[in-house]
């Protein structure tokens, strides 16, 4: 009996780090352990999410944390290959949320249907030597057919778009989605928190501080050096060198290719994509919660500059995106950054338009 609680807090820790709690109480009476109070007062018993691309190296992380997530009721799991053991593994863990596996295109649709949250990681890695257009016409197919199947079954659910180039397959799904008749671009979300998780962790690390007491906020799109760290905007508020701002800017917009590079060919930034994954699905159903003053950073449609797609600081809602925040004033560094980072995404923007419309 000892040992079920034990395990129980364990897992209650994993989930206050994910969302540290502002709203919480005692797991007993004796336990100097909080955990987040996940029923919001009115609030719904939980949502209904499918994970596509679930038995991939983003996807099994992915899956294992969302069924520890308590905002989830129901988890459908699909790919095209190995679904069936993924969802026994993961349908083993005593959580709340029920697990169900779909395996290729003829199950596509049953996995799509009534879900509330729709994440995709699909696609093929970046290895050794790729650029994230390398991926794109394979993973621009992906992210077409599983679109066109979310527009048929499901099309107010909230999307979040892990699958590379994020620049390109959000176009890409909005695309679908307007020749469909269906898009709403509140419910069209690149994810890009994992260049965030970065931004504070490495932040984190020059500053001596908990990341979880950083936030950088990172804008632009989700690439190279349209990746945007706004350093001057750092809470806690700080100051760095040039030298240090060089240095942050350099490995934040790199870090993928420090991890491609640090595993030699046996895949990319998975496990941290995962963690990156669930902060922004748990951000989205909280959202979609009602929950208040919920705010991250995303790639959506935007008029913040002049593309149609700009990822900056959005607050999430029951409709997914709420409301766009502006930039904020930038200084010398960012202002000739954000010119580099605007040219290079215009170019990944027609790419993905391009490839629908052709």
């Amino acid at each position: 009996m000892q040992q079920g609680a034990d395990v129980h807090q364990r897992i209650a820790r994993i989930a206050a780090h994910l969302n540290p709690p502002t709203n919480h109480f005692r797991v007993d009476g004796s336990s100097s352990l909080w955990r987040v109070d996940c029923r919001a007062k009115g609030g719904s018993p939980g949502f209904k999410v499918a994970i596509f691309g679930a038995a991939g190296g983003i996807g099994q992380p992915l899956a294992l944390l969302m069924k520890m997530n308590p905002l989830v009721s129901v988890l459908h799991l699909y790919d095209v290959v190995n679904t069936p053991g993924v969802t026994a593994d993961i349908s083993h863990m005593d959580t709340g949320a029920v697990v169900r596996g779909f395996l290729g295109q003829q199950q596509l649709e049953d996995a799509l249907t009534g879900m509330d949250l729709v994440i995709i990681p699909a696609g093929v890695p970046r290895k050794p030597g790729m650029t994230r257009d390398d991926l794109f016409n394979i993973n621009a197919g992906i992210v077409k057919t599983l679109c066109e199947g979310i527009a048929k079954c499901c099309p107010k659910a909230i999307v979040n778009l892990i699958s590379n180039p994020v620049n390109s397959t959000v176009p890409i799904a909005a695309e679908v989605f307007k020749k469909a008749g269906t898009y709403d671009p509140r419910r069209l979300l690149g994810v890009t928190m994992l260049d965030v998780v970065r931004a504070n962790t490495f932040v984190a690390e020059v500053l001596g501080l908990d990341p979880r007491e950083v936030n950088v906020p990172v804008v632009g799109g989700h690439a190279g050096v349209t990746i945007l760290p706004l350093l001057s905007q750092v809470k806690p508020p700080c100051s760095f060198t040039q030298e240090e701002t060089e240095y942050l800017t350099s490995r934040i917009q790199n870090g993928g290719t420090e991890v491609v590079e640090a595993k030699a060919g046996a895949g990319s930034a998975t496990l941290s994509m995962a963690y990156a994954a669930v902060k922004f699905a748990d951000a989205s159903l909280r959202g979609l919660r009602g929950d208040a003053g919920v705010i991250e950073c995303a790639f959506v449609s935007s008029q913040v500059t002049e593309l149609p797609f700009f990822a900056s600081r959005v607050r999430l809602g029951r409709n997914g995106v709420e409301e766009i925040y502006p930039l904020g004033p930038l200084n010398e560094y960012e202002r000739v950054g954000l010119e580099k980072a605007k040219k290079e995404l215009a170019g990944s923007i027609d790419k993905g338009v391009a490839f629908i419309r052709k």
